[in-house]
C-alpha cells in the first residue's frame, strides 16, 4: 500500500486547488523542488505530480519545475496533466519520469494510450477523474457521459499500470476519500487502483487497511499533508502494516 504525496503545479508554484478550480488555488510553497526533497525526508518513496496548466492547455506547462524535481529526488515520480501525445509521453519518460498518467486522451483517444503502453510496457497509468460517477477531461472543466468503469473496462488488456481515481467532489475540501466507488472500480478491473480526493486525516489512511479496501494500490495524500493534518511517520506506519490483497 503506497501513500503518494502530490504536488500540483501552477505557475511553477506548489499549489493546491479546491474541487478543481484553477481560480481556489493555496500556494503552499514556490519551490516544488524543495516540496519534493521534504516529502523525500519524510520518508514518502513515490511522487504524484500534476502540471494543473498544462491539463487546461493540452501540453506541458509547468516543464521546468519537473525537471528540478526529478534533478532533486531519487524516488520514483508519477506525471499527470497535459501529456496528449506519443512525443511527449516518450520526453517525459526519457527525462527521468517513472509513469506518465494520461487522462483526457484516455477519453478521446483511447488507442493512443493502448499504443503508449505497447511502445513502454509498465509506464503508462489511466487517471480518471470523476463527478458523480462520470468521468470529466480537460481538466476537470467538461463533463463526459462515460462512466468511470466502463472508461477502466476499455483498457482492460492494454498493459495499464495503475488507474488513478480522483472524485472531483471530493478533491481538496477535506471530504475524506470515496473508498466505496474507488473499491467498485477496483473490482471492476484487474488494473491496480489508487484512491485520490479528499484523503482528510489518519482516519483515512487507517481505512485504506480495511479488507474491503485493501485490493486498492495506495491513495493520494495533498492538501491534509499540507495543512499537517497528516502526520507522515504516522501515516506511512500504518500503511506498512497493510497487507495487500492483490
Amino acid at each position: 500500500m503506497i501513500l503518494f504525496p502530490a504536488i500540483d503545479l501552477k505557475d511553477g508554484k506548489c499549489v493546491r486547488l479546491k474541487l478543481g478550480e484553477m481560480s481556489e488555488a493555496t500556494v503552499f510553497n514556490d519551490d516544488p523542488a524543495d516540496q519534493a526533497a521534504r516529502f523525500e525526508a519524510q520518508g514518502f518513496e513515490y511522487l504524484h505530480i500534476v502540471d494543473l496548466n498544462g491539463a487546461f492547455v493540452g501540453k506541458p506547462v509547468n516543464g521546468a519545475a519537473v525537471e528540478a524535481i526529478l534533478a532533486r529526488v531519487k524516488m520514483p515520480v508519477q506525471l499527470g496533466g497535459g501529456i496528449r501525445d506519443l512525443s511527449t509521453v516518450e520526453s517525459w519518460l526519457s527525462k527521468g519520469v517513472r509513469r506518465v498518467i494520461l487522462g483526457t486522451v484516455a477519453v478521446r483517444d483511447p488507442a493512443l494510450v493502448k499504443e503508449a503502453c505497447r511502445l513502454f510496457p509498465g509506464r503508462v497509468a489511466v487517471g480518471i477523474d470523476a463527478k458523480g460517477g462520470k468521468v470529466a477531461v480537460e481538466g476537470w472543466a467538461e463533463t463526459s457521459e462515460l462512466s468511470a468503469i466502463d472508461l477502466a473496462r476499455r483498457f482492460a488488456d492494454a498493459g495499464v499500470s495503475a488507474i488513478i481515481y480522483t472524485d472531483i467532489e471530493r478533491d481538496g475540501v477535506l471530504m475524506g476519500l470515496n473508498l466505496p466507488a474507488t473499491a467498485e472500480l477496483a473490482r471492476a478491473t484487474s488494473i491496480p487502483v489508487i484512491a485520490s480526493g479528499g484523503l482528510a486525516s489518519i482516519e483515512d489512511v487507517k481505512a485504506l487497511m480495511r479488507p474491503e479496501y485493501r485490493l486498492l494500490e495506495g491513495a493520494i495524500t495533498g492538501r491534509a499533508l499540507y495543512d499537517g493534518r497528516i502526520e507522515p511517520k504516522e501515516a506511512l506506519r500504518n500503511l506498512a502494516r497493510a497487507p495487500s490483497a492483490r
